[in-house]
Parts: structure tokens; C-alpha cells; sequence
């Protein structure tokens, strides 16, 4: 349990209750309106979606991508054992032998860089989360002991809600700063995530498979130019 989890329960009933004010709407012009055109959702849900991001699976998920790293170390070893053999056929075979083991590990394009890639991605997926839910905390614990917060919990009291509900209502004004904190905060953790993913997407990519001698075509997406498919195993 990490202090987003302390903070939950009364972070989420103070936005719920931030929530049932704006649904009667937000002060004209107030810096709460970008941050709810660009969210496209009320604090009280985007909070209730964001409790469900936790690191452990993302950093469980990068361990397991390397262990299969070693499968492929098995591979290559296998690859680079001598062959007792020559001729033409064993001067093709070295060729095949040699762009494979390029292809499962040679440089970041290769099978076990694209691994590596992905698990390094999977643990800055699991920094960001920790990060972002420790930032998310600290903003809760400032609204939760605001003064805004006095005002929300006492417009939408039993029998309040009549007269303090309304944009320029005080119940209105408060909901709309806390509003304004919470928000400001995911999309700054929602920017960052999408960081994440431009500067991983190319470590991400496809890693195409090009045998010895193979011919490609630079306008169809580097696929061989005679069509064939080829298939490896172990």
C-alpha cells in the first residue's frame, strides 16, 4: 500500500462530491475548462481510473520479457558450434548461419535488442506509474485538508445542495480549484506517459527478418523482392 491507497477513500468521496457540483457547471472563463475539454472527464472518475495503475505488473512483466533472452543465448550457441564440413553448400549454410545469429542478436534491431527493448520499456512504464501515483497523492492530500474542501463537503450536505450548487455558487467556485489541482496533475502524468511512448516506438519496432543474399524492395516495406517466406525454429 503506497500513499495513494491511504488517501483513496477520502480522495475519492471529496471528488465525487467535487463532481455532483460541476455537473451543475464550472465559473464562466475558469482555468477548470481546458483542463476539462482536454481530460474529457470529471476528477472524481479520472481518480477512480488512475487507482488502477500499479507498477508491480509492469516491472513483473519486464523480468519475465528477459528470461526468454536466455532462450535465445541457447540459440546462438547452437549456431556457432563448428561445422566439420565444405563446398559450396557449406559456404551457403555459413552465410544462413551467419545472418541468423545477426537477426537473433546483433545490435537493437535484432530478436534479443527488441527483448531488451521492450522490458526497458515495461520498467519505465513501472517508474512512471510510481512516480505519477506519488504525485497524484500529494495533490489529494492538499485538497483533502483545503479550505475548498470545507466548502465542497458543506454545499452538497443534506439540504445544501438547493442553494450552494451552481457555477457562482461557493460550492461551485471551491469544486472548480479542486478540480483544477487533480487535473493539472494527471495530464501532466498522462503527457508523461505518452513521452514514454514516442521515445520507446522505435525501439519497439519490427525486426525484419533478412536472410543472406536476399534482395529487398525500399517501396514495399522491405519485404524480399522474390516473395519467399522464410521460417525458423529450434
Amino acid at each position: 500500500m503506497d500513499a495513494l491507497d491511504r488517501l483513496a477513500e477520502p480522495g475519492l468521496d471529496l471528488l465525487r462530491r467535487v463532481d455532483t457540483l460541476l455537473a451543475a457547471g464550472a465559473p464562466e472563463g475558469h482555468r477548470v475548462w481546458p483542463l476539462l475539454r482536454r481530460m474529457q472527464v470529471l476528477p472524481g472518475d479520472a481518480l477512480g481510473s488512475f487507482l488502477d495503475l500499479r507498477p508491480a505488473p509492469l516491472a513483473t512483466a519486464g523480468h519475465a520479457v528477459r528470461r526468454h533472452v536466455h532462450g535465445y543465448d541457447h540459440a546462438c550457441a547452437a549456431l556457432t558450434d563448428p561445422v566439420l564440413w565444405s563446398g559450396s553448400a557449406a559456404s551457403a549454410y555459413g552465410q544462413s548461419r551467419s545472418a541468423l545469429l545477426r537477426h537473433l542478436d546483433e545490435g537493437p534491431e535484432s530478436l534479443v535488442g527488441r527483448l531488451e527493448a521492450t522490458a526497458g520499456y515495461a520498467d519505465a512504464l513501472a517508474d512512471w506509474v510510481e512516480g505519477s501515483r506519488l504525485a497524484v497523492a500529494r495533490a489529494l492530500a492538499e485538497v483533502v485538508g483545503s479550505a475548498e474542501a470545507v466548502a465542497v463537503v458543506a454545499a452538497t450536505s443534506t439540504g445544501r445542495m438547493a442553494t450552494d450548487a451552481g457555477p457562482s455558487s461557493s460550492g461551485g467556485t471551491a469544486a472548480a480549484e479542486i478540480a483544477v489541482r487533480v487535473l493539472a496533475v494527471l495530464c501532466v502524468a498522462y503527457d508523461g506517459a505518452e513521452t514514454l511512448l514516442r521515445q520507446w516506438s522505435p525501439s519497439l519496432a519490427e525486426s525484419p527478418w533478412r536472410p543472406a543474399g536476399a534482395r529487398f524492395r525500399p517501396d514495399a516495406g522491405g519485404g524480399l523482392a522474390d516473395g519467399r517466406t522464410t521460417r525458423v525454429g529450434w
